[in-house]
Order: structure tokens, then C-alpha cells, then sequence
């Protein structure tokens, strides 16, 4: 008695475990590494100055201007003052440095560096917090103090002890923000080198 034919048996289907993975991003491009990567450097840059301007007030100009007379306080911080608002230089880094903050979070999330995005976006609303505190605060006092008429017939010096203790603060106030925002600027430097290794 022959066998009969062997049943056909289909070929096993591979198991799905669930809907399809969809396709993977597609990497972000080198000319936008670099961008990124150089916005990042210009925006950390940008910051130390900064950083370094509101030190400086902090440890020598305004506790030298402390030790003397308030006149010479009031000329001196007064040439300060013109000083910078009159230099586009010291303008142009007190804004560039948000806006390229601003910008180099952007680049960094849009090339998928979340983790990037994230402390470069801390340090620039370390820095808003700092450009806040300036219009709010130190200009002010900045523009009372210019308006307080000729020093030398100068009767009342009330203003000098309001920078003695409220600008003085505030800056010092600045100085930890701006100093946070370049630790932060920092770390995104070291997580962008790694990540594009």
C-alpha cells in the first residue's frame, strides 16, 4: 500500500509583534553640525564677556568707588555709564548674546540633540532673567543718577546710597545668573562634542 501525498504545509510567517517601527529620522546633515556647533561656541563666548563685566563691577569698581567721597562716586559712575551706552560694541554682545543663545537651542533641537537643547535653552533664560533685571533695575537707577543735576552743587546724595545697596545687589544677582548661563553653555559644549564624534 503506497503513502499518499504528504500535506502541503505553508511556509511559517514570521511573527508581528505589533504595527511597524516607522523609519528611523534622517541624521542631521555636517554643515548643520557645524552650524550648531558654532553658534553654541559664539553664544558661551558672547556670555563670558558678560560674565566677566558684571565680575568685575562686583570686586573692584564698585566696592573702589565705595572707599571714596560720593561725588567722586557720582562723576565716576556717571563716566561708567556714558561709557558703555555710548560703545555699540558692549550693545551689540549684551543682546547678541541671548539671541544666539535663543538661536543654538533651536539648532540643537532641530538636529536632534534634546539633551543639548535643554541646557543651552536653562542658559538663555538665565540670561533673559539678566537683561530683565537690567531695564527694570540698574538702568533706571543708571538714568536717575545721570539726572541728578551738576555734582558739585549736589546737596542730597541719597541716589549714592541707593547704588550702595540696590544696584550694587542687583549685580551682584547678575553676575550668578550670567555665571550660571556659561556653566550651562559649558556643559552643551561637551554634550554637542560628544554627540557628534
Amino acid at each position: 500500500m503506497s503513502a499518499g501525498p504528504s500535506p502541503f504545509v505553508p511556509p511559517a510567517q514570521p511573527a508581528q509583534s505589533g504595527p511597524p517601527a516607522p523609519p528611523a529620522p534622517p541624521a542631521p546633515s555636517a554643515s548643520g553640525t557645524r552650524l550648531a556647533g558654532a553658534v553654541l561656541i559664539v553664544s558661551t563666548v558672547l556670555v563670558g564677556l558678560m560674565a566677566g563685566l558684571f565680575f568685575a563691577f562686583d570686586v573692584s569698581v564698585m566696592p573702589g568707588l565705595a572707599a571714596g567721597d560720593e561725588q567722586t562716586y557720582v562723576t565716576a559712575m556717571r563716566a561708567f555709564n556714558e561709557a558703555i551706552d555710548g560703545n555699540p560694541l558692549f550693545g551689540t554682545v549684551f543682546l547678541l548674546a541671548l539671541v544666539a543663545a535663543v538661536l543654538s537651542a533651536v539648532l540643537e533641537f532641530r538636529g536632534g540633540r534634546r539633551a543639548v537643547a535643554l541646557w543651552v535653552g536653562a542658559a538663555a533664560v538665565a540670561y533673559l532673567v539678566v537683561l530683565l533685571i537690567t531695564f527694570t533695575v540698574n538702568i533706571p537707577l543708571n538714568n536717575e543718577l545721570a539726572d541728578a543735576g551738576d555734582v558739585a552743587r549736589m546737596q542730597d546724595f541719597e541716589i549714592v546710597e541707593r547704588f550702595k545697596s540696590t544696584w550694587v545687589t542687583t549685580n551682584v544677582i547678575r553676575t550668578l545668573l550670567c555665571t550660571t548661563a556659561l556653566a550651562g553653555l559649558a556643559r552643551a559644549l561637551l554634550l554637542h562634542g560628544r554627540t557628534t564624534r
